[in-house]
């Protein structure tokens, strides 16, 4: 049987614990025994934990031996903020499939009520990013970076391979990109647009910075839609590559 996996909140060479909502639910929930075991995510490695210790509000582990885990994609996904509820189902889908960095991005025709009140959501997405990247077996937990403009974003992708979706019908299909320029596992980036597309500014902007136009095909997809499934071609190269 396949042994649950818990993301550690404090750890050294030897031991790990859970404290807060995470030991609640594994204490109280799941009703954890002394003698247990999981595997528990320490730091950049996955150690087989034995429970030491069960309390309401820490569980204590003793660490063993390492386990074998997948590690992130190297791929940063840039998502236009979109409505709260479809971002959530987005940052849990995209941590699900491996990427290691997502971006809440404000582009010109993202709602301005969504931006502003975005930041507050930040902890919020993050903590979904950690369940999400417990329950798929991930040994680390993606970094969702605080709302940012396109520009500031920009200055942070230099080194990546730059790759925008557009709604545009005369841009070339997705995996045709990939099979023509990606030779060899690289960072990526992944540029997202908002609901009603880029402006014709911010296309100006990205194709300026070196950024590739590349379509999903002819239909329309939401946003949130769109990042999961370029998420998931993106993936499946990467992976097969590996």
């Amino acid at each position: 049987m396949t042994r649950r996996r818990w993301i550690a909140d404090t750890w050294n060479a030897t031991s790990a614990a859970l404290t807060g909502p995470q030991a609640h639910h594994l204490a109280g929930v799941l009703r954890a025994r002394v003698g247990q075991q999981f595997d528990v995510v320490a730091g950049n490695q996955v150690r087989r934990g034995t429970v030491e210790s069960v309390e309401d509000n820490c569980v204590r582990f003793a660490l063993g031996e390492e386990v074998s885990a997948a590690h992130a994609l190297p791929l940063t996904v840039a998502l236009s903020i979109v409505r709260f509820e479809p971002m959530e189902w987005a940052i849990e889908k995209l941590t699900e499939l491996g990427a290691q960095r997502i971006v809440p991005l404000a582009a010109q025709r993202c709602d301005r009520h969504l931006v502003q009140a975005s930041e507050k959501r930040l902890e919020r997405w993050r903590r979904i990013a950690r369940e999400a990247a417990q329950q798929s077996r991930r040994n680390d937990v993606p970094e969702i970076d605080g709302p940012v403009g396109l520009p500031a974003f920009l200055e942070t992708a230099q080194d990546a391979r730059r790759l925008l979706l557009s709604e545009r019908e005369e841009m070339t299909p997705l995996w045709d990109v990939l099979n023509a320029s990606l030779e060899e596992p690289a960072a990526i980036a992944l540029a997202v647009g908002p609901e009603g597309g880029w402006t014709d500014a911010e296309m100006t902007l990205l194709t300026k910075h070196a950024w590739t136009p590349v379509s999903l095909g002819p239909r329309i997809l939401r946003a949130e839609t769109a990042a999961i499934a370029a998420t998931s071609v993106l993936a499946a190269r990467l992976n097969a590559m590996a």
